[in-house]
C-alpha cells in the first residue's frame, strides 16, 4: 500500500528533487516555494525516504547525485533542463529565463554539471538538512 500512496502523490504534479544539505540547492528550494504562487511544485530532498526512492527509480544514487531532478508523471528532467522547466513555470518574470533554451543543452549541461559537482565547495554544505518553513510543509514529500 505504501508504494501505491507514493505513486498517487507523485502523480499530483511536478516534484523537484534536491539536495537539502547543499546551501545553493536549499536556497533554490526556498525561492521556488515563495515564488510558486500557484503551488504547482512539490519538493522532496534526496536525503528523505521519498526523494531517495525517486532518485533510485531514475537510476541515480541519492547519496551522490549528479543532478537535481524534476519528475512529472512519466517525464523526468535533469541538469539545465530541470532548472529551466522550474523557472518557466513560475510565471513572469521568471519564465523569461526560458530564453536560455536557445543555447543547446550540449552547451548548457556541462556548466550545470560543473556547478553540481562543486556545489559544496562553491556554496557550502549544511550540517543538517534544510527544513522548509511551516507554511510550506504541505508541499514537501
Amino acid at each position: 500500500m505504501r508504494n501505491e500512496d507514493q505513486a498517487a502523490r507523485e502523480a499530483e504534479g511536478p516534484i523537484i528533487l534536491f539536495d537539502a544539505e547543499c546551501v545553493l540547492c536549499s536556497a533554490n528550494a526556498r525561492f521556488v516555494l515563495t515564488h510558486d504562487k500557484a503551488g504547482v511544485f512539490r519538493l522532496a530532498s534526496m536525503q528523505g525516504e521519498v526523494g531517495a526512492a525517486v532518485y533510485r527509480r531514475h537510476g541515480m544514487d541519492p547519496r551522490n547525485p549528479s543532478s537535481m531532478l524534476v519528475v512529472e508523471a512519466d517525464r523526468m528532467r535533469q541538469d539545465s533542463d530541470a532548472v529551466l522547466s522550474i523557472y518557466e513555470r513560475l510565471g513572469f518574470p521568471w519564465r523569461l529565463l526560458g530564453i536560455l533554451r536557445i543555447v543547446p543543452a550540449i552547451l548548457r549541461d556541462p556548466l550545470y554539471r560543473w556547478v553540481a559537482r562543486n556545489r559544496y565547495r562553491l556554496f557550502g554544505k549544511r550540517e543538517t538538512c534544510w527544513v522548509a518553513p511551516s507554511e510550506y510543509r504541505h508541499r514537501l514529500l
